[in-house]
């Protein structure tokens, strides 16, 4: 008995691709060969982990266990696109306040553009909490939570542009088209909520520098990809587009998925399940599950009114809530963007830029600490914050296309930087590595993108050399062939 989705055999359906003909006439033969060696050795039988992994395949987005203990089991991270002053915020450097105006006794003070005397911070630090871990004063919310953090002030990269710092820092190379660290995170652990994406970026009023190559999924299935959200939208149906159908009813919708889908999947199999195609596949089943769940995740006006006033108002706390949000529902990687192009790049006025900046995100990120540490779930979250690079501690001088002359702001730094994560198993309260006196140069304990990463999969339960995907016939992983974990940062 024929179902309503099932066709006549055509002729057509048992023809194979010229492409597909010459790949079986070439591989055919030595398989034989091969699979009687295998066979005897008992090697073709699938082991549980293998068909737990065939069924993966099928579903990129399953939820899975990592390999090892793991302290955290999701991330959001609050990515300050530009490049924030190290100095400026949590590397207080009293020798550059010393040396202010004057030139610093650094020999090989190499930056990208010409820059001149030392800059001392305009602003002052104080120390805080129990760790009395000192804090610039344009953080004074985020600084109520330093107990809970661990600071690194020893970060380095590899160059100090733009465009390939963000990469490194988002795809853990600067150069190839790589997935990104969510896509590699999403890959490993999948999403505890089927119905939403494993894996959301946000970032108000459009893209940051390289756009979406910061959330792409490189050689990983399409659907780990980061799915992104500008939340400078308040109406669910501009936030996500097309998420409700104003023509058929649920069951309708249904029944017409349920037809295509077969469709495409006689397609997918007769093209080797081809990725391009398979990502698709994935996506409309996704997108069909979203229209209920996404509605109330993106909804901020559901929360009590007491919870919006304690993240304040604007973009940035409607998405550090969103974030919260989307946590709590299963969502595994949550990444948010500062703003889009480079907002904290303050070659000039970073006095007053960098004071504006903190102004429009402190409240929201101490809210977000505050939220998760009070419904228990922070010690489950692992929270970075950071972004591509740091600044120098001298002045930029006057440098066409790249300032308004000024000279009260500072260049781009890889040399030396700081971030710092929280919860997710993090040792709290801690500083971990120092800059020189000036903080130009990471010189205590110095901590590589790489090495950052790899502690970050470590937190999540995985060993980094081993959480790897064969692509062009090798095997790659996130950090590449480089990389260290740092158990000093770990709890």
């Amino acid at each position: 008995m024929m179902s309503q989705y099932d066709h006549e055999q055509s002729l057509r359906d048992q023809f194979l691709t010229r492409r597909q003909l010459l790949g079986r006439l070439g591989n055919g033969f030595a398989m034989l060969g091969l699979t009687g060696v295998l066979g005897a050795e008992g090697m073709l039988t699938a082991t549980p982990a293998e068909a737990s992994g065939a069924s993966n395949r099928l579903n990129p987005l399953a939820p899975r266990m990592p390999p090892l203990p793991a302290k955290a089991k999701r991330v959001i991270f609050l990515f300050m696109n530009g490049g924030p002053s190290h100095v400026d915020t949590f590397d207080p450097k009293p020798m550059l306040t010393k040396y202010h105006g004057k030139a610093l006794p650094l020999p090989n003070l190499a930056t990208e553009r010409k820059t001149g005397v030392a800059l001392g911070s305009p602003f002052g630090f104080q120390k805080h909490g129990k760790s009395g871990i000192e804090v610039s004063e344009i953080f004074p919310q985020v600084a109520k939570h330093v107990d809970d953090m661990v600071v690194i002030r020893s970060l380095h990269a590899d160059v100090p542009n733009h465009e390939p710092s963000l990469l490194l820092m988002n795809c853990g190379d600067a150069r190839q088209i790589r997935p990104s660290l969510g896509s590699w995170v999403t890959y490993g652990l999948g999403t505890a909520n089927q119905n939403l994406p494993g894996y959301i970026a946000m970032c108000p009023g459009g893209f940051p520098i390289q756009e979406t190559q910061n959330w792409q999924s490189g050689f990983l299935p399409g659907v780990l990809a980061g799915t992104y959200i500008d939340p400078n939208q308040t109406n669910i149906e501009k936030i996500v587009e097309h998420i409700r159908n104003n023509s058929e009813g649920t069951k309708q919708q249904r029944a017409q998925l349920d037809l295509v889908q077969s469709l495409n999947q006689q397609h997918l199999e007769q093209r080797q399940h081809d990725a391009p195609l398979e990502s698709r596949i994935q996506s409309f089943e996704l997108a069909y599950r979203m229209q209920s769940e996404a509605s109330d995740a993106f909804d901020v006006e559901r929360e009590p009114q007491s919870i919006r006033e304690l993240y304040g108002e604007g973009a940035y706390a409607r998405q550090c809530l969103i974030a919260r949000r989307l946590a709590e529902r299963g969502v595994r990687f949550i990444q948010l963007y500062h703003g889009a192009g480079q907002p904290w790049d303050n070659h000039d006025d970073i006095e007053s830029g960098h004071r504006n900046l903190a102004r429009e995100c402190d409240q929201a990120i101490g809210a977000l600490l505050t939220d998760l540490k009070q419904r228990g779930m922070l010690d489950e979250t692992l929270v970075i914050w950071g972004g591509e690079f740091g600044r120098t501690p001298t002045v930029e001088l006057p440098t066409p296309g790249a300032n308004a002359g000024k000279q009260n702001g500072r260049d781009h730094n890889h040399y030396g930087f700081t971030m710092w994560m929280a919860g997710g198993g993090v040792k709290g309260g801690t500083v971990y590595g120092a800059t020189d006196e000036f903080g130009f140069k990471a010189r205590e304990n110095p901590v590589h993108v790489h090495d950052l990463h790899a502690t970050i999969l470590r937190l999540l339960g995985f060993d980094h050399t081993k959480l790897t995907y064969r692509y062009a016939g090798r095997d790659f992983r996130l950090t590449d062939v480089h990389g260290n974990v740092i158990t000093d940062l770990i709890a």
